[in-house]
């Protein structure tokens, strides 16, 4: 499969929460890991507040077709690494600090031939390592049942049976806006400052399409194991779903997690392998909003490494939705 062509964007790619997150985990030094290297905006954050080194990691290859022109300045300062975060622990070790921007990027959604965006004309592709199966055979393959599951577990998406339905009437698909359309015309008129009613189905196939919850889950361990006793995890989420994953695994790792029993016997787990540094969740400030409004659903979270072991986590536990009938372990 032919790769996109690296076009530029319509805009400039604008780091979500970047300064929030360099306060928080400020003083930045030493050996960094950008799990989600994108255009690169985070990565330079880190080396111009104090990093000696990053590694930025990114599944697609786009992003480093992009990064060629200026990359190079920074000479051995920047390692780039395409892979994925879950992974990311085979690419390093005892590390200062990682940092995880999760969701689809600007430039994807920017670029209609990656067939991301309901809202441009391209290839239902969706795939951000652009290689296995696109959304496009998703949806063409799927039966109606497992695309209402599909649409319902990880888009959030009430009409997902009568969507479902419609895209099988429907197929087979090609197009962004030949599926969005059959999206559109099952649900209300979208009204002046509602989101597009392709928004939910679009983002449940995409996160279908890339397993983003279990890469989710596996890079969030893969953190764990790679940082070295003190070494910060600053993840930056989209969406309630992602964001209660990433708030639920640093409870857990804290031991905050309490009780269903306040009458049962409190018992001694596991030592902590997580010390909170955000209290809450941080989202972006007025300043940040006008300048960039797709930061208007983005929250950081920020923790840090203890010396306990690492431990593997329970997906159900943490709230990662998964299908009828599959199991990421």
């Amino acid at each position: 499969m032919a790769r996109a062509a690296a076009t530029a964007p319509d805009a400039p790619h604008i780091p979500v929460l970047l300064r929030p997150l360099l306060e928080a985990v400020a003083p930045v030094s030493g050996h960094w890991l950008d799990g989600t290297f994108g255009a690169g905006g985070y990565t330079k954050g880190l080396l111009a507040a104090g990093a000696s080194h990053v590694i930025g990691v990114d599944r697609d290859p786009l992003a480093f077709e992009m990064a060629a022109p200026w990359v190079a300045e920074y000479g051995e300062r920047i390692t780039l690494q395409e892979g994925v975060f879950s992974s990311l622990d085979d690419y390093a070790s005892g590390l200062d600090g990682v940092v995880l921007d999760l969701g689809v990027s600007s430039m994807q959604l920017d670029l209609a031939e990656r067939g991301f965006s309901f809202m441009r004309d391209g290839p239902l592709d969706m795939r951000m390592s652009q290689s296995g199966p696109s959304a496009a055979d998703l949806v063409n393959s799927a039966s109606e049942s497992e695309l209402a599951d599909i649409l319902f577990h990880y888009g959030e998406e009430r009409a997902s049976r009568r969507i479902a339905r419609a895209i099988l009437a429907a197929r087979p698909f090609s197009r962004t806006l030949e599926l969005a359309d059959v999206i559109a015309s099952c649900l209300p008129r979208q009204k002046p400052g509602q989101s597009h009613p392709a928004t939910r189905s679009f983002q449940a196939l995409r996160i279908a399409v890339n397993d983003e919850y279990g890469e989710l889950v596996g890079g969030l361990e893969a953190a764990e194991r790679a940082l070295k006793p003190g070494g910060l995890l600053a993840v930056v989420t989209f969406h309630s779903v992602e964001d209660r994953i990433v708030k639920r695994f640093f409870q857990h790792g804290a031991g905050t997690q309490g009780s269903g029993n306040r009458y049962a016997p409190v018992s001694e787990g596991p030592a902590a392998t997580w010390e909170p540094v955000t209290k809450k969740a941080v989202g972006p400030d007025d300043e940040e909003l006008a300048v960039n409004p797709r930061s208007r659903s983005a929250r950081l979270r920020v923790a840090r490494r203890t010396d306990a072991p690492a431990r593997a986590s329970d997906p159900r536990a943490l709230g990662a939705p998964e299908l009828p009938g599959k199991s990421r372990r």
